[in-house]
């Protein structure tokens, strides 16, 4: 009777914890979706924004911030899905490979702030690529290979060994083994990575404060030549993404308007971060019943 009033009250004692993460979270949520929805237009969204009238938007700061996310996966995912395949596969237990395992793991604990300084050390400063996209992109890409390359590890280390075993046993190589048979069956695994990966990098803004900067330039989304300065694909323009407009903002922001355009700002940033959650999720599912015929 004592061990299983014991484990009656252990398990209430963890249901307690998990509610009030789960209410915590609601909490967050509930009041930044409360007081920015309201604020948010299809005039917010697309409109530039103002540093001293009223009515401003977000338009250039969404833009930059989808603009640094897709170039930052460009430049992360094949450099993690080498590391990733290598680790999982082929990689020996010696020094090198331990070695790798421990730059990954200091990567990845280091504070974004700090990655944003050596980014502004390195790429601002000493290789004169100044406050662009461009730095902004290879910052987040030190920012985000530590987490790409760890999922999609244990995504191919999930796969179970039988599945090696059969490729090997049908006179495939190692390299066709693992493209062929192994890589499929983890695709919904890091799939799941890289879209969770994704929302992580989206609300980023400690790094890009020091390598993509604080200020929004005027852009011509009707010029889409690369090359020209005013161009939205230019990578050497300083781009101000949608986290950085929110630090401004409430650091030093003098519109009238302030309080509603960081509230209606913050709401964006949180509805894209759980719609890359929930993305995840439906993906990774729909990609794991298609590879596997499952309903």
């Amino acid at each position: 009777m004592k061990t299983k009033l014991q484990n009656n009250i252990a398990i209430t004692v963890i249901r307690v914890i998990a509610g009030l993460v789960v209410l915590i979270l609601a909490f967050l949520l509930g009041d930044i979706l409360i007081s920015g929805v309201p604020h948010i237009s299809w005039h917010f969204l697309t409109a530039a924004s103002q540093a001293f009238t009223s009515g401003g938007g977000i338009g250039v700061q969404l833009f930059n911030s989808i603009y640094l996310l897709l170039l930052t996966l460009i430049i992360s995912f094949p450099i993690s899905l080498g590391a990733g395949i290598f680790l999982s596969e082929y990689a020996p237990k010696n020094m090198f490979t331990a070695t790798v395992r421990m730059a990954i793991e200091v990567l990845s604990s280091l504070p974004s702030v700090v990655v944003g300084l050596f980014g502004f050390l390195l790429f601002v400063v000493q290789m004169g690529m100044g406050f662009s996209i461009l730095s902004g992109a290879i910052a987040l890409t030190f920012f985000n290979l530590p987490l790409l390359t760890r999922n999609i590890e244990e995504s191919l280390r999930s796969v179970p060994d039988l599945q090696r075993e059969a490729g090997l046993a049908l006179g495939l190589s190692k390299w066709k083994t693992v493209t062929k048979i192994i890589l499929p069956e983890a695709l919904p695994g890091i799939i799941t990575g890289v879209v969770l990966g994704a929302g992580r990098v989206f609300g980023e803004a400690a790094a890009l404060i020091y390598t993509a900067g604080q200020s929004a330039t005027n852009i011509d989304f009707g010029n889409w030549n690369p090359f020209n300065t005013t161009s939205p694909l230019n990578l050497m323009r300083p781009a101000e993404t949608l986290a950085v407009h929110i630090w401004k903002i409430n650091s030093e922001g003098v519109m009238p308007d302030a309080a509603a355009v960081s509230a209606g700002s913050s709401a964006v940033l949180i509805i894209a971060v759980l719609i890359f959650n929930f993305s995840a999720r439906l993906i990774g599912n729909q990609v794991y019943r298609k590879l596997t015929a499952t309903k």
